[in-house]
């Protein structure tokens, strides 16, 4: 009986923490130079919507657990106002993490940081942000009236630094 109740649990606990796959179809990429992005809606890490606005010049993606590390832990060894100072915004991705890990680590991890954090924790509004892109990679579009005129990717703290405090 205590074997069926365990495997039972276990099981619970594994369709818990399954997310739900998006489909796989055709999506069209968003991060492409020369697209807009006047309509990227997305809440923050204490779930304010959050638009770009006509300053923002450069918006940091990362797609992977490592490189949102690498982001958030140089961020938070700057001022709270150091990415808006920059006209920067970072946008985070969640949405490949299991419901539950997110709901219970991930989201209430993020409210600890000062700095603002944009957050993709939907499958279907990510994959247009991921088509296309390293997702092991941090990925910077270099934004001008909130039209993208350059995409580069970097890895380190050092780039990220460089990238945020180039004019």
């Amino acid at each position: 009986m205590k074997k069926i109740i365990v495997g039972l649990m276990a099981t619970l606990l594994f369709l818990g923490c399954s997310s739900t796959g998006v489909e796989e179809q055709a999506v069209e990429p968003k991060l492409v130079v020369g697209k807009s992005l006047s309509g990227m809606e997305l809440n923050d890490q204490f779930e304010k919507a959050q638009v770009l606005d006509a300053s923002t010049k450069k918006v940091i993606f990362a797609f992977s657990k490592d490189m949102a590390h690498i982001c958030n832990d140089y961020f938070v060894t700057q001022s709270p106002t150091y990415l808006s100072e920059y006209n920067t915004q970072f946008v985070a991705d969640v949405s490949v993490a299991p419901s539950l890990i997110r709901s219970m680590f991930i989201l209430p991890g993020l409210k600890d940081f000062k700095h603002t954090v944009l957050l993709l924790d939907d499958e279907k509004v990510a994959a247009p942000y991921r088509t296309g892109m390293n997702v092991e990679k941090i990925v910077v579009a270099y934004i001008d009236d909130k039209s993208i005129t350059k995409i580069i990717t970097i890895s380190s703290e050092n780039e990220l630094k460089k990238v945020i405090e180039a004019k």
